[in-house]
Formats: C-alpha cells, sequence, structure tokens
C-alpha cells in the first residue's frame, strides 16, 4: 500500500463523508461498474444509498472501511454485511468494494480487502463471500487468496443496461 494512502474503519459519516463515498460510487458507476445502480445515478441517489449504509453501520449491522488520499479525501471503500440469517453466524458478504478511477492500480483494492478481512475477524466470522462482474477485481481477488466459486451467466445489468456475467467468491479467515 502506498505511503499516500490511509485505511480505517469509518464508525459514522457525516456530509463530508457522504458527498465523498458518493463521488466514488458515481465514478465507478459511470465507469461502467455493475455494483447495483444504472445509469444515469443521480447524486440523490447515491447520497440516500450512503446515508442508509450509515444507518446500518450505527446499528452494528455493517462495517464500513475507507481509504483515503494523502488529502484525507476517501478514495475507495469497502462493506461488510454482518447482519446473517440464524444459522450462519459466522459468515459475512463483502459488498461494494470500489476505488475512483483515478485512485486505481495503486494498491487501494488491495489494502481495503485486507482491513476488511481482519475488521470480519475482529467482529467473529471466519467466512467471507463476495461476487463481482469485473475482470480486473477477479484477478486481484484471486491474486488475494480467494477460491472462485463459479460464474452465473446474466446475473446482473451493466449500469448503461445489458445482461452481465457475475463471478462468486469465498475465504475462509
Amino acid at each position: 500500500m502506498p505511503d499516500t494512502i490511509r485505511v480505517r474503519t469509518l464508525d459514522a459519516a457525516g456530509d463530508r463523508e457522504i458527498r465523498e463515498l458518493s463521488d466514488v460510487l458515481i465514478d465507478c458507476v459511470e465507469g461502467g461498474a455493475s455494483v447495483s445502480f444504472m445509469l444515469p445515478i443521480a447524486r440523490t441517489t447515491a447520497d440516500a444509498f450512503w446515508r442508509s449504509v450509515a444507518a446500518a453501520v450505527e446499528r452494528g449491522e455493517r462495517i464500513l472501511v475507507v481509504a483515503e488520499n494523502a488529502a484525507g479525501e476517501i478514495v475507495g471503500t469497502v462493506q461488510i454485511i454482518l447482519a446473517q440469517v440464524e444459522n450462519q453466524p459466522h459468515r459475512a458478504d463483502v459488498a461494494k468494494m470500489l476505488v475512483h478511477r483515478r485512485a486505481r492500480r495503486h494498491g487501494v483494492g488491495a489494502a481495503l480487502l485486507a482491513a476488511a478481512e481482519s475488521a470480519a475477524l475482529r467482529a467473529g466470522r471466519t467466512l467471507l463471500v463476495l461476487d463481482t462482474a469485473s475482470g480486473a477485481a477477479e484477478r486481484l481477488y484471486a491474486r488475494l487468496g480467494w477460491q472462485r466459486c463459479g460464474v452465473i451467466p446474466g446475473y446482473a445489468l451493466l449500469p448503461g443496461g445489458g445482461l452481465c456475467d457475475t463471478t462468486f467468491f469465498y475465504r475462509t479467515l
């Protein structure tokens, strides 16, 4: 991880954090990332999403990890969804691994994932699962020791429309 990137758990999100998280989400969607949102993505939509995530963090249902650049601006994020059904208290989902396009290929994704894994383990989770529609993300997860389970064709839509395949991974901590 570069010295200019700081990764931390965000326990509360104020207006500045919501704005910066929304900037990252909007950039990723506009860049073609299939992360549950369609084009055009409105600022109000992104802000509402992050406010709901912040509320889930406050309720203890999620862990929110952010990566900040040297100026203290959020350039990446990942979530650990802790709220699972009764027979899966050992498991969590990794969700919304997002890195702003200007911060990619600098170790931000690897640093976010390592922090997320550590946070999940501290929360008592020993099995993580995730899905991705990105070839670059697939290569990152595999390089970091995640196990590929398989692909579901046509699982989701790309932001501009059109079906995309989704690859599922897991990792035992």
